[in-house]
């Protein structure tokens, strides 16, 4: 079956894509990050997937779009960290599930299950939740025993590591001081 994988970033892809492919699902990613702050992380993650993706030969879909503000919006006055990463995942499931359907996946799943610092449960239980919607399955799977060697793998590949999951607010808790 064809599994459409929404990516966060390549260092969180190396693991996933394949223990999915053990699975016995053909994969094919997809690269859909709104939350992405500042413009630059967003590309440079961007880049990093194109690069791996191009040695690996794997196909990953870009969503050419940006829509920051459409996520700034709708975690506007949701900053406690539960709250708006649940705002997150909605947005990129959503996104993820809606171009399952209209491409004729089966099913999806993403690498946010990989971090050891994503609320897993959340996850699945909107990933399931989306799926019924679109018609769709949801795959989960823990992948967090997997997060080392796909850390140190993308080490050993040059490929750039971000410190922080992506969002603005994310970004002040890593590294703003107190």
């Amino acid at each position: 079956m064809d599994l459409l994988l929404h990516i966060c970033c390549a260092p969180c892809s190396i693991a996933s894509w394949k223990t999915f492919a053990e699975m016995g699902y053909r994969v094919r990613g997809f690269f859909y990050n709104p939350n992405i702050h500042p413009y630059r992380e967003f590309e440079k993650r961007a880049k990093t997937l194109w690069r791996l993706a191009e040695e690996e030969d794997k196909t990953v879909i870009r969503d050419e779009s940006y829509p920051l503000e459409e996520f700034l919006r709708a975690v506007s006055h949701r900053e406690k960290e539960g709250e708006r990463c649940e705002v997150c995942y909605r947005m990129r499931l959503g996104e993820t599930a809606r171009r399952a359907a209209e491409e004729g996946f089966g099913c999806f799943s993403t690498t946010l299950l990989i971090s050891p610092y994503q609320q897993h449960e959340r996850v699945r239980e909107i990933g399931q939740t989306i799926a019924r919607e679109h018609g769709l399955e949801f795959v989960y799977a823990d992948l967090r025993p997997r997060f080392r060697e796909s850390m140190e793998q993308a080490r050993q590949k040059g490929l750039y590591r971000q410190g922080y999951c992506g969002c603005i607010y994310s970004e002040k808790e890593r590294y703003a001081p107190g």
